[in-house]
């Protein structure tokens, strides 16, 4: 009796690791299955935007935990463009948590998915610090939509994030100031078999992008190849964090 049970728990801690990666790797994937249905609603993600974002977060089912109260938490990933000055293929993904009191208000009882699009760099050096909390270190303001996605107001020309989602059917811009992103770094290091960080991925691309991140990938590439920032914009983005 003692040997079976010595066996099933050496059975479980050998296995242990490759059901937390494959859990992973899931959410990858659904992170890919709601983009991919996202970018393909026509009055969706608008393309003017994404076409001037250097990163695009997506967090797939997000629910409120805490009724009456308006707490939730959601995780997903990120990609960025590739290329010393963001001009290149989208990169593999990093994987990243949403939390934070203010999401729960947007809820209302339903999974929803957020679509986070980061519009210059120097939005993209703050989503890389450990923890960032938006429409705080990082300006954040709710997504244009429509005719009104090119228009250039001072929201949306100082803000570093626009922030959509879709809940119900319904895609619409939202406001998730208050609420805080941060670098999921126990399941980069299920991704990818090693510790590595988010700036490691998405800057200098220390790795290939994994097989559950390959239709967000793919899904990004399809619909936005090219990046049309102002070239001024985006030169020189931290040089000396690509170096690090």
């Amino acid at each position: 009796m003692k040997k079976a049970s010595l066996f099933l728990m050496m059975v479980v801690f050998a296995t242990a690791p490759m059901w937390s990666q494959e859990h992973e790797q899931d959410r990858l994937k659904n992170a890919g299955e709601v983009l991919s249905e996202i970018l393909n609603i026509p009055d969706g993600v608008p393309k003017y935007w994404l076409d001037r974002s250097e990163c695009v977060i997506i967090f797939p089912s997000v629910k409120k935990f805490a009724i009456g109260v308006g707490g939730s938490y959601g995780r997903g990933a990120m990609s960025c463009r590739s290329g010393a000055n963001f001009t290149g293929p989208w990169g593999p993904p990093a994987m990243y948590a949403l939390e934070g009191g203010n999401i729960g208000f947007q809820l209302g009882g339903q999974a929803t998915d957020f679509v986070l699009l980061v519009v210059n760099t120097k939005g993209v050096s703050s989503i890389l610090r450990s923890k960032v909390k938006l429409g705080g270190e990082a300006s954040a303001a709710i997504g244009p939509k429509g005719r009104d996605a090119e228009a250039a107001t001072d929201v949306t020309m100082h803000a570093e994030i626009l922030t959509y989602s879709r809940s119900r059917g319904l895609f619409a811009g939202v406001s998730l100031e208050g609420s805080t992103l941060r670098q999921d770094n126990g399941a980069n290091e299920k991704i990818y078999g090693r510790k590595i960080t988010a700036r490691e991925i998405v800057l200098q691309h220390m790795v290939g992008t994994p097989a559950g991140g390959q239709r967000m990938i793919a899904a990004l590439q399809k619909a936005s190849p090219r990046n049309l920032s102002d070239p001024k914009s985006l030169q020189n983005p931290e040089p000396a964090a690509r170096k690090k």
